[in-house]
Formats: structure tokens, C-alpha cells, sequence
């Protein structure tokens, strides 16, 4: 799965701002990024901190850059910016006080453009992460929110892997139709960049008029929406994960459909169903899943968990890079 990733990093380097650099799993990850020549890591905090800390742990971070918000040169210059972006919503106390958390910190160099993009959420919350994403870096031109997806990826006898994208599975709570919408254009673009030809499925309960009810409703308008925008993608919906997932079912249940039997990404109808659903495929299906990526903001931001180790950390920075 990574090799997509990898190749897009190697031709358009980049570069990733930490905001977490005085944690030992991310400066063990920063190690590994820069041994392996994959993108330019910058890590935030106290530079002779960092360095100790490495330096106890026996992490080469030798000509990492790292940036203390403390000592930064362009300090002041980021602090107006942020005072114009936040203007009539943050005072300049309030700009001078949030720049110097890191994640605040971290964004404002991806907005004017130092990083391509930012990973926190190694000890930040997600709402600690999106925040200042939302007020500085902001939506995409024609999106209204953010949203997630996963990437499942398990290994298939041939040694390629067996890709599928899902979403939404941790941001969007209950979802409008037009919002399903957002989130289906969005899903389908992850999608593609991880190497997946993405052939969309709008679950639901019921299957192209089997089932009713409110949600079913939804699914079907917000797939009828999608159809009317003459996507790039194959799209169909309402349909069960069975009649999407499995030809058999399909021939049955779908014989018309030109996405079900075939489908490879997977729009669920709200965040219960997608976040149980990944995990099901997750523990009893034996895939890895990678996210949650966030998607429709106007750089590559994303969020780990605070659980995380430095392999994850690492395979996150991968992801965050190639997604610019």
C-alpha cells in the first residue's frame, strides 16, 4: 500500500511539522523518516530539550530543523496573520497566547507555507488538532466540513494488498444529505491517492428500495444528488454492505447496479456505523486500518491517537505527506 505513497513523496518532496517533537515516539519516527530519506521532518518544542531527549534514547535526529515557538524569528509576523485570520474572534493576547501551544504553532507554519502539512495528536486531542486547522488552514473552496476516512489494508497471497477506503468513521456525527455527499467526493479522493480505482458505496440497511425509514432516505437522496453532479467515480445507493461487497448477493439483490458486488469504498451513514463497521473489519477481518485522515481542509492535517506508538507515528507521516 505504501509504495503509491512513497512514489508521490519521491517526486514531490516534502515536508511535515510535528508539533509533538519533545515526545520520545515522535522523535523516534523522525529518526526513521530522515534515515530513510522519505520527507523532511520539523519538530516543535525546546531545541535543547528535543536534543537531550534524543539524545537519552539514542535518536539521530542530526540536521532535523527544529522550531521553538519561544525563540521563533517570524514570531510577531505570525501573530498578526493569525490576528487578521481571527479578526473580531481573537484578540492579539489571545493570538500571542495560542501560538505559543504548539499545535496552533504548528498550523500557522503550514499556512504561510514553512510545512506542507502538520501530524499531531500524540498527547493533543482531536478537537485540539481540527480547531486550529479550521481557523487557520480552513475548508477546501466549495466544502463546508471536515471529514475522515480509513484505509483498510490487508495482504492478499500474491503480496499486493486488498485495499478498501470507508467513511465517516470518526468526525461527522450525523450527516445531512449534502454533507453525505461531501463526504463521499472526499472518500473517494483518499481513495484514489492510496491507489484504490474507487467504486462507491452508499450503505445503508436496505437495499435499493428493500427497507425503509428516515435514514434509508437519506442515503438514497444524498446518492441521488451525487448521481445528478456527474461524479468522476461509479456510485450507487441505498445498498447493504452484502449486496455492495459480494457479487453473489448482488446478482440477487442489485443485478443492475453498477457498483454493487464491486464496491471498494464504502460511505456509511452516520458515525456509529462507520466507526463499529472499520472496526469489525479491523479485529475479525485481519486488516490493518490506517486513520483516521482527515479530508476536506486546504493542507494535509491529520490526527493520531493519543495511544499511538512510533511505527504508527510513522506510517501517519507517510500518509499526512503524500496527501498534499
Amino acid at each position: 500500500m505504501f509504495e503509491s505513497l512513497l512514489k508521490i513523496l519521491k517526486e514531490d518532496r516534502r515536508s511535515l511539522v510535528l508539533p509533538e517533537g519533545e515526545d520520545p515516539r515522535i522523535l523516534e519516527a523522525a529518526a526513521r523518516l530522515k534515515a530513510d530519506d522519505i520527507l523532511d521532518p520539523i519538530l516543535l518544542g525546546n531545541v535543547e530539550k528535543v536534543r537531550a531527549l534524543a539524545k537519552e534514547n539514542h535518536f539521530n535526529i542530526e540536521g532535523i530543523q527544529i522550531i521553538d515557538p519561544e525563540t521563533y524569528e517570524k514570531f510577531d509576523e505570525m501573530v498578526e496573520t493569525l490576528f487578521e485570520l481571527r479578526k473580531g474572534k481573537m484578540s492579539k493576547e489571545d493570538c500571542v497566547s495560542n501560538l505559543k501551544k504548539t499545535n496552533y504553532f504548528g498550523t500557522m507554519l503550514v499556512k504561510m507555507g514553512v510545512a506542507d502539512g502538520l501530524l499531531g495528536g500524540a498527547t493533543y486531542s482531536t478537537a485540539d488538532t481540527v480547531r486550529p486547522a479550521l481557523q487557520i488552514v480552513k475548508t477546501k473552496p466549495g466544502n463546508t466540513l471536515v471529514s475522515s476516512s480509513f484505509i483498510l489494508a490487508r495482504p492478499k497471497a500474491d503480496g499486493s494488498d486488498e485495499l478498501y477506503a470507508m467513511g465517516d468513521c470518526a468526525i461527522c456525527i450525523h450527516p445531512t444529505e449534502d454533507e453525505l455527499v461531501e463526504i463521499a467526493n472526499e472518500t473517494a479522493r483518499t481513495a484514489k491517492i492510496f491507489g484504490i480505482d474507487p467504486k462507491v458505496a452508499m450503505l445503508s440497511y436496505s437495499t435499493l428500495g428493500s427497507g425503509k425509514g428516515d435514514t434509508v432516505d437519506l442515503v438514497r437522496n444524498a446518492t441521488e444528488k451525487i448521481k445528478a453532479s456527474n461524479p468522476w467515480y461509479p456510485v450507487d445507493g441505498e445498498l447493504q454492505f452484502d449486496a455492495a461487497f459480494s457479487p453473489v448477493v448482488a446478482k440477487t439483490k442489485a443485478k443492475n447496479s453498477p457498483v454493487a458486488g464491486q464496491a471498494n469504498t464504502f460511505i456509511f451513514p452516520m458515525i456509529e456505523a462507520g466507526n463499529i463497521g472499520y472496526k469489525i473489519a479491523q479485529r475479525l477481518g485481519g486488516f490493518d486500518a490506517y486513520g483516521p485522515i482527515l479530508q476536506g481542509l486546504n493542507a494535509p492535517i491529520n490526527d493520531l491517537s493519543r495511544g499511538c506508538n512510533a511505527d504508527e507515528v510513522y506510517q501517519m507521516a507517510i500518509i499526512t505527506a503524500a496527501l498534499k
